[in-house]
């Protein structure tokens, strides 16, 4: 369960976005992206959000585009930090590319493994909770002989690739490719066939 505020955030995750995209080699922006479809994953400490979003650029491309979300920076995670952002309800939040999280790493290669799916959000309005259905659905497809591990290597570009334990997740930016391997998709209204946003494969 993603636990989520009715918040003003300043800046906005698009404003952040659409400044920090066209600076990345893989992104191939030059102009504003609109949100399409978003999920989260629920980080068991608590402590991390973890957000996966899909947008679209002004050509019609849709990028995958993984967050997470921390009251601290993360140490030795400079070259991931998308920007920093004001929550009106949790305060200073650190933004970053979550390829570069190794909390988005552990929950993407569990959620391969385990055949999971996006986490349940509850907001909590005038103190009582309130679910929405996120309109993202994502879906591993299962690899329960996969074992966990601690990331030893991040690799940026498109696909990403996280080298953890024997395995190696590598996650799509701009989506199309069909990658070999088990998988995570996500599907949203309109989309037509799931598309693969990530794959597992072993070392």
């Amino acid at each position: 369960m993603a636990l989520l505020h009715k918040a003003q955030i300043v800046p906005g995750k698009l404003e952040m976005l659409n400044h920090w995209l066209p600076a990345r080699p893989w992104s191939g922006v030059s102009g504003d992206v609109e949100r399409v479809a978003a999920a989260r994953f629920d980080d068991p400490a608590g402590a991390v959000g973890i957000e996966t979003l899909i947008l679209r650029d002004g050509d019609g491309r849709l990028l995958h585009v993984p967050l997470t979300y921390r009251g601290a920076p993360l140490e030795g995670a400079e070259q991931w930090l998308v920007g920093t952002t004001e929550h009106s309800v949790l305060g200073a939040r650190w933004v970053y590319d979550a390829v570069g999280d190794p909390v988005y790493a552990a929950q993407l290669l569990e959620a391969v493994r385990s055949g999971g799916r996006e986490a349940v959000e509850e907001f909590e309005v005038d103190g009582e909770r309130q679910s929405r259905v996120p309109d993202l659905a994502l879906r591993g497809s299962g690899a329960p002989e996969a074992a966990a591990g601690q990331v030893t290597a991040v690799t940026d570009g498109d696909p990403a690739t996280i080298v953890l334990g024997g395995s190696e997740l590598s996650v799509i930016r701009v989506l199309g490719p069909v990658l070999p391997g088990a998988t995570l998709t996500g599907a949203w209204d309109g989309a037509g066939s799931p598309a693969v946003l990530a794959a597992l494969t072993p070392r």
